[in-house]
């Protein structure tokens, strides 16, 4: 490696900011970000449509694992955003039971509680078995009713994907664990027990959704991002790249964050295997606004989960409860999000109309309320899976890479849903730089375990 080299970065989000802002504070200036849209952020932007409501692409919530990922997003937010208690739901048999849902199964109806109850008695008498998917991991965790009532119909929706062909190596801190002792004394007392989750507490920004926070980053070295450019092809062996202008550039290190079955395609000079191994999933947002107050059951609620098929989405976020900004004054917005994939498609006509026709429902929209706006937004890679082959592929594919000077690192490039948030993925980019310059474990990429149990 040269001792100053020449960096390029694919992608301004979260993980290829952080690469740069890292950069930059070290004082090192020789990189350019390459970005195709028009605007940073990537799948953590925003957008404010004609209507003058405010969407993310999906349920995002900021919390943290780092106190190095806390500095920066004080820094460049300087306290402009709300801190909210989570408050998070299930709907299912016409109720909300509260999240998580083991938890409070004393508000399920009689039949389906007995049977959760069953299933947890039944794995708490019985030795474990071994585990080889994620259905395995479900039923073993939480016995055979939570599993049949919430969590494998929920994770089909959610990931449109078999759980019975995912690992289950990924869950770490993302799902509780139970206790039967505090469920049945939950059942006794009737109590909703909520105190659970990394996420318990969250920020969001005042104004502007989360992608507020990736433009104020990206904001601090603007001049090294040059929007609408994206990689048409890669020479590994040269070390150079093609652009969408038809310019070229080479590089001594290259940080790409292009999703790694797009960049195995986009390489024609050394071999890989097939990243048909790969799988993802894409998301549909659709969002709703509607005129008036935030409705009474709606007012604290953040989001919920919906496992059933009376709506086409796997989850709705009351969304103008984040910010009173998020929606124009007089107006409350929801925001829907739809799985889809090669598994699983979409719906067939207007996914729109589908969406609002499933709020109206699941009574998430009062009788008579009147709808002025409808956005939708469909982001081809929206989850990557988890599948069964993902990390025997990841682990023959990015020692490859790196060999020519390639890390793929963030949501999509690493593919380690495990540690894709906003602050994992941000991380990345932070701990590639350390590591190049001094060294250092990337921690996030290679221990998700170890981060995800307390702060770095």
């Amino acid at each position: 490696m040269a001792k100053k080299p020449r960096i390029i970065i694919i992608g301004a989000g979260p993980a290829g900011l952080g690469a740069a802002w890292r950069l930059t504070e070290l004082g090192i200036s020789d990189f350019t970000v390459y970005e195709k849209q028009g605007y940073a952020g990537g799948l953590a932007t925003s957008f404010t449509d004609d209507a003058g409501f405010t969407w993310d692409i999906g349920g995002h919530v900021l919390h943290s694992h780092y106190p190095y990922f806390d500095r920066m997003f004080e820094s460049v937010m300087t306290s402009e955003y709300f801190t909210h208690q989570r408050e998070s739901w299930v709907w299912i048999y016409d109720r909300f039971v509260p999240y998580p849902f083991q938890n409070n199964i004393h508000r399920l109806p009689p039949k389906a509680l007995r049977e959760c109850l069953q299933g947890l008695h039944e794995i708490s008498q019985k030795k474990p078995k071994k585990l080889r998917t994620f259905a395995d991991w479900i039923t073993a965790s939480f016995g055979s009713g939570i599993a049949k009532h919430f969590l494998l119909p929920y994770n089909r929706k959610v990931w449109a994907y078999p759980p019975d062909k995912m690992n289950y190596q990924w869950v770490g801190d993302r799902v509780a664990t139970v206790d039967v002792s505090r469920i049945e004394r939950n059942i006794q007392t009737q109590r909703d027990d909520v105190s659970w989750g990394p996420n318990a507490v969250f920020q969001f920004p005042k104004k502007g959704g989360t992608g507020a926070i990736w433009e104020r980053v990206a904001g601090r070295f603007r001049r090294r991002i040059v929007f609408h450019r994206e990689v048409i092809s890669l020479n590994l062996k040269k070390k150079t790249i093609v652009l969408s202008d038809g310019s070229t550039d080479s590089y001594d290190l290259l940080f790409t964050t292009m999703p790694l079955d797009v960049l195995a395609k986009k390489q024609t000079d050394i071999p890989l295997p097939a990243a048909s191994r790969l799988h993802h999933s894409s998301v549909t947002i659709v969002g709703i606004g509607i005129a008036g107050n935030t409705p009474e059951a709606l007012s604290t609620k953040c989001w919920m989960y919906f496992p059933e098929n009376k709506a086409p989405f796997f989850r709705a976020t009351v969304f103008s409860n984040y910010s009173r900004y998020n929606a124009p004054k007089g107006a409350w917005s929801l925001m829907t999000e739809v799985a889809s994939s090669r598994y699983v498609p979409l719906p067939h006509g207007d996914i729109a109309k589908e969406v609002l026709a499933g709020a109206r429902s699941v009574k998430l929209i009062p009788k008579g309320a009147s709808i002025e706006d409808l956005w939708t937004f469909r982001s081809e890679y929206g989850y990557p899976t988890p599948t069964l082959l993902r990390d025997k592929y990841l682990s023959g594919v990015l020692p490859v890479l790196e060999q020519f000077g390639v890390y793929s690192r963030g949501r999509f490039g690493a593919w380690k849903y495990e540690v894709s948030n906003q602050d994992h993925t941000f991380m990345q980019g932070v701990e590639w730089v350390n590591h190049i310059l001094n060294k250092e474990e990337e921690i996030t990429l290679h221990n998700p375990g170890k981060v995800n149990g307390g702060k770095r």
